[in-house]
């Protein structure tokens, strides 16, 4: 794979598959293996049924947009309609001494700016005003242009920040071609349809629709007329939702958006606030509106009423239905979904068994009395959903942002929209396990969650039999996408890019974690920052490949876990807001219990909260600042900093920024919202920085050898390199710190480094390099097992040597460079499974290894086995790998000392891989009969071995 090189700036500045199965209780067929729906959470769907489709093109700015830019001292980044995307002050304010309200003040920017927006100020006169949502002593106003008589859908919005009479940021989508577009022609049943063969949804399997005519801009040339048609399958089990904008002319599909992402009156809800015990024990607490022998008291802040009441009639349900969420169960089997059973007394306090994991997964459990304690699982649900909704409701997620209600108390919104919550999802199949998703149409339309049973299948995830339900990481995970994806870019679009899709993933983690507490509970995990511990039994990292935490991820790591996919991608963004929320915590405090509670509730200001409350207050206010669904990583760092002018009144620009930098979204970063190699920048404008020069030494004196910030060379961009042949220099700024860096250079392998960085010191950042006695550009040769040899000397980690027939005694051997013998004292080996691998194929990555050794020059015969010796032979768990999945950081290139000895010659032997060798993958740990979960006798991936790199050294 080609290495990506991009020039820094320096300064200061997947597809689901569903095998059908028998009814519960058919005869059951032998065992054989069975593979479950791949976990959104867990990995990234192969194909691209869940992409973000533009087939309009781009348009860019004209010359004269491009001067203005220059003389205002502005930094913008361009949309593909040729108009300003951000348009952020290098210091201060872009405007100031503006008269009259918010929008009024929005106006008269937009109005004394035509040329940079490419508008009449006619124009700006026909916006209308979506929204004017206050954010501290400022407002974010949304205006949205209008075509004619039809609305701007998906584009044609811009979001401006103003505080007093100062503008202080501005995103956009606008058009700079307003004129009214042409006819419709077709009419909505062939929109429908057209929208359905597109999207490969059969008419009979809709579960919701709704098309409307809208205006659609386009790049370069007219609006056109077009018809908004949300789909929505009643396929719980393979979840397709889109928004799709067919022409209303030609048929054409414009656009098609993803919408799944991966009481007396006093009623009582018996819940599990966090997740359950390790033991399985029920310790689940009591809420209720009023009494006092409650652990917790909850009501919802937009009705006024408990959580089981019909705003449309204020009287309750006696189920787990009401205004902000309905829940049910959904096994698959045919049955409907069913709400919990009915309690007239109100007392939703049903049996927990902890039937499913006793069982060991299995089925039968669904059609004994206990039916896997499906009703206390659609309780927990019900009640962990309108959690949710109330705690964001006081962060702003409330009706004026497009919230997900039966019923609008207030004058802002559509009602008709509460959570749908699938409990046990698809349990009465075979394959639909180990998965989370939530599917969020427009305002006005119901989005819905999807929980599953969890269950371990071989050689594809290793989690206990659990129920997803009880799991509050992964359900406020889920919620949090509907939260995100309804607050940006107005009511009737939401998250569109590689980089948003990746930040949307993050902000579910983060706000799940934030949520839990500010409330006071502890999910299960080695840290509160874990998502998904309970479900995978992971208690080190859950479901993701780091805890948030404790991770080394910066912005050049864009694309490192086997290429660019938003759930290890928004990983980034975790580990930099987590800084984030830390540098606020240090700053203002933890507070009390009883203050975090009340600010939890809204009855104290962000500005009189702890650290944690301001920081998630600025994550909501960053998102009305984005007017698209297009936006990178450096554009909601940009919002954050102009929601801190808003809300804070700047005070915590030096914590944000120097935060930022030290992940590499610094000043002098830039990035587009579909880059995956973006350029990254570690200093910040709050500190001194420093100058760095980066120096091979040893065997890398005066030779080209790139230098990468962190852990990472394969999808990871370099900051510096000493290559005169490419762009990118070997000097650099950072910001103070320590900072992990990996030095790579062909036929001197991978050499990692820790160092100090101080303030205002030019600094020199030397790595000692050694030749590597087995890279193919040094002159070594392989041999052995398998395909794609040379890949295993090639210097990149990006490309992998493969065998089949059995991982045990697969071997390559390497013919050292020349005829004489070399010491022989160190190894490396990378058992990362490599570019575009599948998670299955990761169980195939090596696990034990042996080295051994043969010198030709002293005579020994090197091309029989009988002429080695054994050097080295690795721990079991050399590469270990978490009990849930293999991980990429636990796979990358790692260092062996071995035995001392001369040699021409190196045999790598492969003793185990993931699956073979992983005791947490052995045996079998589940009892469905119709499934296999023992990784050696039920998975492809026992016999095949897969390493990405093999070096040899003599120090």
């Amino acid at each position: 794979m080609p290495i990506r090189r991009r020039v820094a700036v320096a300064g200061i500045l997947a597809a689901t598959t569903m095998i059908a199965t028998a009814p519960l209780g058919a005869s059951a067929a032998p065992p054989t293996p069975s593979s479950p729906t791949p976990s959104p959470l867990a990995g990234e769907h192969e194909g691209h049924e869940y992409d973000f489709v533009d087939n309009r093109g781009a348009a860019a700015p004209s010359v004269a947009q491009r001067a203005r830019v220059a003389t205002a001292a502005q930094v913008t980044r361009w949309n593909n309609l040729g108009t300003p995307a951000s348009v952020t002050p290098v210091k201060g304010a872009l405007a100031k001494g503006l008269k009259g309200d918010p929008a009024a003040v929005a106006r008269a920017y937009l109005k004394s700016n035509t040329a940079l927006f490419a508008l009449t100020s006619t124009a700006v006169d026909e916006l209308e005003t979506v929204t004017t949502s206050p954010v501290g002593e400022g407002s974010v106003v949304l205006l949205r242009q209008k075509f004619g008589d039809l609305p701007a859908a998906h584009d044609g919005l811009v979001a401006v920040a103003v505080k007093g009479g100062e503008v202080l940021r501005v995103t956009s989508s606008l058009s700079p071609r307003t004129e009214a577009p042409a006819a419709a022609t077709l009419s909505t049943a062939q929109a429908l349809d057209g929208a359905l063969a597109d999207a490969g949804i059969a008419k009979n399997d809709l579960a919701d629709q709704r098309v409307k005519l809208v205006a659609v801009p386009m790049p370069g040339a007219a609006p056109r007329a077009a018809y908004q048609v949300v789909m929505i399958s009643e396929d719980s089990d393979h979840p397709l939702s889109y928004t799709t904008y067919v022409d209303a002319i030609d048929g054409k599909v414009l656009l098609r958006e993803n919408l799944v992402n991966f009481a007396e009156d006093d009623p009582h809800w018996q819940v599990f606030p966090a997740t359950p015990a390790a033991s399985g024990a029920d310790t689940r607490q009591t809420w209720c509106v009023t009494s006092a022998n409650c652990t917790r008291k909850v009501l919802d802040p937009a009705t006024g009423n408990a959580w089981d009441v019909d705003a449309a009639t204020g009287q309750p349900t006696f189920t787990t239905t009401g205004n902000s969420a309905e829940s049910v169960r959904l096994w698959g089997d045919g049955s409907p979904a069913t709400p919990a059973a009915t309690k007239p007394d109100r007392h939703y306090t049903y049996p927990f068994t902890n039937q499913w994991a006793t069982s060991k997964c299995d089925p039968a459990t669904l059609s004994s009395p206990q039916q896997a304690d499906v009703d206390a699982a659609t309780a927990n649900l019900f009640a962990m959903h309108n959690r949710m909704h109330d705690w964001s409701y006081e962060l702003g997620f409330t009706e004026a942002t497009w919230n997900l209600q039966k019923v609008n108390t207030l004058p802002y919104g559509k009602g008709g929209d509460p959570e749908r919550g699938n409990a046990q999802q698809g349990a009465a199949t075979a394959t639909t396990r180990n998965n989370a998703n939530q599917s969020t149409p427009p305002d006005g339309m119901q989005p819905t969650t999807n929980m599953y049973m969890w269950q371990p299948f071989a050689g594809s995830g290793y989690p206990p039999c659990v129920d997803g339900d009880y799991d509050m990481t992964v359900i406020g995970h889920e919620y949090t996408h509907a939260i995100s994806n309804r607050m940006i870019a107005g009511p009737d679009n939401g998250i569109s890019s590689q980089q948003g899709g990746s930040m949307g993933e993050s902000w579910s983690d983060l706000l799940a974690m934030e949520y839990l507490y500010e409330s006071g509970y502890t999910p299960k995990g080695n840290t509160a920052s874990v998502t998904g511990a309970y479900v995978t039994g992971d208690n080190a990292t859950g479901i993701r490949n780091y805890d948030m935490s404790n991770s080394p991820l910066n912005y050049t790591d864009f694309g490192y876990d086997r290429g660019a996919a938003v759930h290890s991608d928004g990983e980034i963004w975790s580990a930099t807001n987590f800084d984030v929320r830390r540098a606020f915590l240090a700053r203002y405090g933890a507070g009390t219990r009883t203050l975090q509670e009340s600010c939890a509730a809204g009855t104290t200001p962000a500005t009189s909260c702890p650290g944690n409350r301001r920081w998630a207050q600025l994550v909501f206010d960053s998102f009305l600042l984005a007017a698209t669904g297009q936006i990178s990583m450096l554009d909601m760092r940009d919002n954050m900093l102009t929601a801190d002018a808003l809300r804070f009144d700047g005070a915590n620009q030096d914590l944000l920024w120097n935060a930022f930098a030290a992940r590499g979204m610094g000043a002098g970063a830039s990035s587009g919202p579909a880059d995956i190699d973006p350029v990254a920048s570690f200093a910040s404008p709050y500190v001194e920085n420093s100058e760095v020069t980066f120096k091979p030494l040893g065997d890398g004196a005066g030779k080209p050898v790139r230098l990468y910030v962190g852990d990472y060379d394969f999808g990871a961009t370099p900051i510096a390199d000493t290559d005169p042949a490419t762009e990118l220099p070997d000097t650099f700024t950072l910001a103070p710190g320590t900072y992990k860096f990996l030095a790579v250079g062909a036929g001197l392998g991978h050499k990692r480094i820790t160092q100090t960085i101080h303030p205002g010191v030019t600094t020199q950042i030397g790595a000692v390099m050694t030749t590597n006695l087995a890279s193919a550009s040094a002159g070594a040769t392989v041999s052995g097992d398998g395909t794609n040899l040379g890949r295993l000397v090639d210097d990149a980690e990006g490309t992998v040597w493969t065998a089949t027939g059995g991982a045990a005694g697969r071997q390559v051997t390497v013919d050292l460079p020349g005829t004489a013998a070399k010491l022989v004292s160190r190894v490396q080996l990378s058992s990362f499974p490599g570019a575009g691998a599948t998670t299955a194929s990761m169980y195939s990555t090596v696990r034990q290894f042996e080295i051994l050794t043969c010198n030709a020059a002293a005579g020994a015969d090197c091309a029989s086995d009988a002429g080695y010796r054994s050097a080295y032979i690795s721990p079991a768990n050399a590469f270990e790998t978490s009990t849930f999945r293999p991980k990429v950081p636990n796979l990358i290139m790692k260092s062996f000392a071995v035995r001392p000895a001369n040699a021409t010659h190196v045999k790598l032997r492969v003793l185990t891989n993931q699956c073979t060798g992983n005791p947490a993958y052995a045996g079998e740990q589940e009892n469905d009969p119709r499934s296999l979960s023992d990784c050696t006798t039920g998975a492809p991936a026992a016999a095949n071995t897969v390493a990405a790199e093999f070096q040899v050294f003599t120090n």
